[in-house]
């Protein structure tokens, strides 16, 4: 690359990087990034510049697997034992120690685990061209299911009952289908709608809602059957629709929005064995050899020709300098090293705001979600405590498996996260009776929680920048934009500084803007 400027201009050479997929092109409208091969970087870096990564996350590994295609040397501190960060799977084995002081040691079956972090990857997301071009392979993940459930506090019939999502939905679109086609049958909408329109809205409501011949919801076998069809006369017994009132005010529909937003809408994937799967083939790619375990950094400071960082192994403190340094670390640890960062960038930092999150697993020596409720995949939802539970889609049809017994945010996890992981499990194992009943407290053979606020080197489960509100990207405050700037040789890279906060997408589109940033930088020079 170096040669092709010298020899053509730096259009040319940028065109180059353009061409592999490291540099937007000027002359085109952005284009999806497309990870280069070997072959087809021209121009590799002379004199493999030295690259220090903090943190084996998604952002620090998918920075470290991009630059070493280019010729770069880099080595990659990570503080866990074990590569991903927060992208984590739960298996029989895994031990830890939370910020409460409490240690589990997981005793789930082999085979069996949950992803305690990231769970479902869209069909849009680069996560997906990973998986290919590592060979992690796939399966479908069941975002939603018709056969789970849905329980709500409300002061209707339907208080804390549990209902199908499929009764739920029937109910809901049928009602709401027969109140517009009685508004526009009325005139009410005359002023926007012509004749023909009417029609036209007449004809869908009448498919949507399952309305009767006069424009009623009076009930429809997409509720499902008390009894199933079957052969000869047995014609099933279907389920009878709840009132018209009762649905409204007890707002069953409130969680349907959810598998319309864009990151869940199905299909979803999964790497099959576990979300980690996907860091360990990217720890192998990049060499295990390149990256240091146990090391928890403790100073990041610029120097005059490049970036030095310190960091505790084994008891002992360790030096390592470099041309350029990636921080992935979290921003608010950042903010506790010894550094000479500017103090704009430490406020900058600061003004990322921890989100509390967390899950509990339990494995069941008894499938009764499949065997008893002919659920395969999905979650339940709730507005108790628990917010939702989450079946497996693996294993079906097997002796057991683990259920995600909750996976909440914000309020509903700060009642678990001071918890013990006893207190968490009885208090999980309460709330799901409520929903799926007493065979929820039975055959429960191991289980295993964790709070990623209370979780060391994580502190979070993702951020929220301060006056954004809740938003997971597309908000350009102050601070967030601060950071998207190299601070002389050190360069910040993660979920937090993309458009899909708390996606796997998220990182690994700011790690390929951050290898740009520094190649073009590197190639200009």
């Amino acid at each position: 690359m170096r040669g092709l400027g010298v020899t053509g201009g730096a259009g040319l050479a940028y065109g180059a990087m353009s061409t592999i997929g490291l540099a937007p092109s000027a002359a085109a409208a952005p284009k999806r990034f497309q990870s280069p091969a070997m072959a087809d970087l021209i121009g590799r870096v002379e004199g493999s510049p030295k690259v220090v990564v903090l943190g084996g996350g998604p952002a620090g590994l998918c920075s470290a697997y991009e630059l070493q295609k280019a010729g770069y040397a880099v080595t990659i501190l990570e503080a866990r034992q074990r590569p991903g960060g927060r992208v984590w799977s739960i298996r029989g084995g895994a031990e830890e120690t939370d910020l409460n002081g409490e240690t589990q040691k997981c005793t789930f079956s082999d085979g069996h685990f949950y992803n305690i972090g990231a769970t479902r990857i869209p069909q849009s997301h680069i996560t997906m061209d990973y998986c290919k071009e590592l060979g992690v392979e796939l399966q479908t993940f069941g975002n939603q299911n018709a056969n789970t459930l849905v329980n709500y506090k409300s002061s209707t019939a339907l208080n804390q009952q549990s209902v199908s999502y499929r009764a739920a939905k029937a109910d809901t679109y049928g009602y709401m289908s027969e109140l517009l086609q009685k508004a526009a049958s009325r005139g009410a909408l005359d002023d926007v709608l012509t004749p023909d329109d009417k029609d036209a809205l007449s004809e869908f409501l009448s498919s949507f809602g399952d309305l009767s011949d006069d424009g009623r919801y009076i009930g429809s076998t997409r509720r499902g059957y008390s009894s199933e069809p079957g052969a000869g006369l047995n014609f099933g017994d279907e389920t009878k629709p709840y009132g018209m009132s009762d649905v409204i005010q007890s707002g069953i529909g409130r969680n349907f929005s959810f598998e319309f937003g864009y990151d869940q809408a199905m299909l979803m994937f999964s790497p099959v064995g576990g979300m980690d799967r996907i860091y360990y083939a990217f720890s192998d790619a990049i060499g295990e050899d390149n990256i240091v375990y146990g090391a928890e950094v403790t100073a990041l400071n610029n120097t005059s020709g490049g970036a030095t960082v310190e960091y505790a192994k084994g008891g002992a403190v360790e030096s390592i300098s470099a041309d350029y340094v990636i921080c992935t670390i979290p921003p608010a640890l950042v903010t506790r090293l010894d550094n000479n960062l500017p103090a704009e960038v430490l406020l900058a930092l600061k003004a990322a705001k921890a989100t509390p999150s967390g899950k509990l697993g339990i494995e069941y020596s008894r499938r009764w979600w499949e065997t008893d409720e002919r659920i395969y995949g999905g979650a339940s939802n709730t507005d108790m405590d628990i917010s939702q539970i989450m079946f497996p889609y693996d294993h079906y049809n097997s002796d057991r498996g683990v259920v995600v017994a909750y996976y909440n945010t914000g309020k509903r996890h700060q009642a678990f996260e001071s918890l013990t992981h006893k207190q968490r499990l009885a208090k999980a194992v309460a709330e799901g009776s409520m929903i799926h009943g007493d065979k929820y407290t039975k055959d429960i053979s191991s289980s295993f929680s964790g709070s990623w606020r209370r979780t060391k080197y994580s502190e979070s489960a993702w951020v929220s920048w301060e006056g954004a509100g809740d938003s997971h990207g597309g908000v350009a405050t102050a601070e967030y934009s601060t950071l998207l700037k190299p601070v002389e040789h050190i360069y910040f890279a993660g979920d937090h500084l993309s458009n899909a906060i708390a996606w796997q997408h998220g990182a690994f589109t700011s790690a390929r803007d951050v290898v740009t940033s520094i190649h073009e930088r590197v190639t200009a020079s």
